[in-house]
């Protein structure tokens, strides 16, 4: 049963990730009214409507998640 549990406690874990894309880029534009950013490829990431944009800057080197199912950004963080 553990083995069982274990198994599929994995498999919902690698088919959450499954879904979701990340994508590098620089940050060319940051609407706070639509919560969306511009990256340097042309193309334009919905953030969640509950979103703070505050800290994204124009410039920055950044990883954008995005939910494949959605299209909506679930994580940005600062590129390496």
């Amino acid at each position: 049963m553990k083995k069982t549990l274990a198994t599929t406690a994995a498999l919902l874990a690698f088919l959450g990730s499954a879904y979701a894309a990340t994508v590098q880029g620089t940050i060319q534009a940051v609407d706070p009214t639509t919560k969306s950013v511009t990256l340097d490829d042309g193309k334009i990431y919905q953030l969640s409507p509950d979103a703070s944009v505050g800290k994204l800057k124009v410039g920055a080197k950044v990883a954008v998640t995005v939910d494949d199912k959605t299209g909506m950004v679930t994580s940005i963080k600062k590129a390496s």
